[in-house]
């Protein structure tokens, strides 16, 4: 992939292309940039809003390598929950992650994600199924 790819420029062009599912309540998506405000060093993705009976949205991650282990994308996962549970008003973030991706697992552990199951052959990347542990957190304030 090319490192222009993760360049504020491309993320800012994405994230226009995605105002109109903001726009339409069907995703929100947040950037984390570096303190010069010249690189991007994560993203988190709130997507597929569904209100009525279900109240619930997924939640995808990323990570730049170069700012893996300093806290960053807790941080910006953090304010992402924050933001759906107190202004989207969603009573569930649903959050997956490969078995052996022990980084995600602890991240998701930090922010209060517990366990739910086990889903094989849940998301085809890179063009393999790959398994997926299934987590979710609860907005215990939730007043519906």
């Amino acid at each position: 992939m090319p490192r222009a790819h993760h360049s504020v420029t491309s993320w800012t062009l994405r994230l226009i292309e995605r105002e109109k599912e903001f726009v339409n309540n069907s995703s929100v998506h947040f950037i984390g940039v570096n303190d010069s405000e010249t690189q991007v060093i994560g993203t988190c993705s709130i997507s597929n809003i569904v209100r009525g009976v279900f109240q619930s949205c997924h939640m995808g991650y990323s990570v730049d390598k170069g700012f893996e282990g300093e806290g960053r994308m807790q941080e910006l996962a953090e304010y992402t929950i924050e933001y759906v549970f107190s202004e989207i008003r969603l009573h569930r973030i649903i959050a997956n992650h490969m078995p052996q991706n022990k980084r995600s697992e602890a991240l998701l552990k930090r922010l209060g994600f517990e366990r739910e199951g086990y889903a094989k052959r849940f998301l085809q990347i890179d063009g393999e199924w790959e398994d997926h542990v299934l987590n979710s957190l609860i907005n215990k304030n939730y007043t519906g």
